[in-house]
């Protein structure tokens, strides 16, 4: 989850007991669920926009991260990368905008199942071959996007849905290009500090662009202070502690059970919006997300049998 990063060695990642790394991966999950409900809290019960609430939620990010990384001894002056602060970027901004009309459950499903058909689709390009079970699950998930997507009371607007889908795609190749990273706390530390300078120019564009564009997507840039409490505890704790938690987690994961447990974080996000935001499970939505988690998972399990 941290784009590449070339420099030093770094120290040797302790791998947790059974028990602890069972209970950082539920952390971790929680605070990656999180994220959406506190960004769907913002922007509907305070005034915050989404330019500014994507501002607010990487300064803090990168913030965070800058003190457990040095705090663990990861600090580590020019990491990370400006491709990987980038789609960063493109991530977090597509988000925020994207929950501007969307429930939490759906914006979740619809994130998750994006970034994993990106980054399962590359791996097609760039010559990975799937055996039939993994070909059944990529239809079957595909399908399920195409169930929540297709016209009817339940589909989520055109424009937020798109712009989900963009979020998935750019967590996607910014997963990508983390692969090669040694030192994930300082690359993804890096990857913040340098996209907070690029979220304060999308929110001065936003703020320019606000008197042109009304509606939904546009209004300009507004603050108010439970905008920025949500806001920043999206950025330093369910984004920076949340990366930090699931990294130390991960030395006692199989790549395949890592990818596994992250099916949870849907569902999870469901569960909380309905307490949280009195969100509706609507039938498509669980029929959408059976298949979409489902066919994620069966190409998962068909990657570990080839391994």
């Amino acid at each position: 989850m941290a784009a590449s990063d070339k420099v030093g060695a770094v120290p040797a990642p302790t791998v947790p007991s059974a028990g602890r790394a069972a209970l950082l991966t539920l952390l971790a999950m929680l605070a990656f669920a999180a994220n959406s409900i506190l960004c769907r809290l913002a922007l509907t019960q305070t005034d915050i926009d989404p330019a500014g609430f994507t501002l607010v939620r990487i300064a803090s990010g990168a913030a965070s991260l800058w003190l457990i990384a040095r705090a663990t001894g990861h600090a580590k002056a020019g990491a990370g990368s400006w491709r990987g602060a980038a789609a960063l970027l493109a991530y977090a901004a597509a988000f925020s905008f994207a929950y501007l009309t969307m429930t939490a459950g759906t914006g979740a499903l619809l994130l998750f199942g994006a970034v994993q058909a990106t980054m399962i689709l590359v791996g097609l390009y760039r010559g990975e071959k799937l055996v039939p079970l993994q070909w059944g699950g990529l239809a079957l998930a595909l399908g399920g996007l195409a169930l929540l997507l297709a016209p009817g009371l339940s589909t989520p607007d055109p424009l937020g849905a798109l712009l989900m889908l963009a979020a998935g795609a750019a967590w996607g190749v910014y997963s990508l290009l983390g692969r090669t990273s040694r030192d994930p706390i300082a690359t993804t530390a890096g990857n913040f500090l340098r996209a907070a300078p690029m979220a304060a120019v999308l929110a001065l564009l936003a703020a320019l662009a606000g008197p042109l564009f009304g509606g939904p997507m546009g209004g300009g840039v507004r603050w108010d202070q439970g905008g920025l409490v949500y806001a920043v505890l999206s950025g330093a704790l369910a984004s920076g502690v949340g990366y930090s938690i699931w990294y130390a987690a991960l030395p006692a994961l199989t790549a395949a059970r890592a990818a596994s447990v992250q099916l949870s974080v849907p569902v999870i996000t469901a569960l909380a919006a309905v307490l949280a935001l009195g969100e509706r499970i609507t039938p498509v939505l669980a029929l959408s997300s059976v298949a979409v988690l489902g066919g994620i998972a069966l190409v998962i399990v068909g990657r570990a049998r080839r391994a």
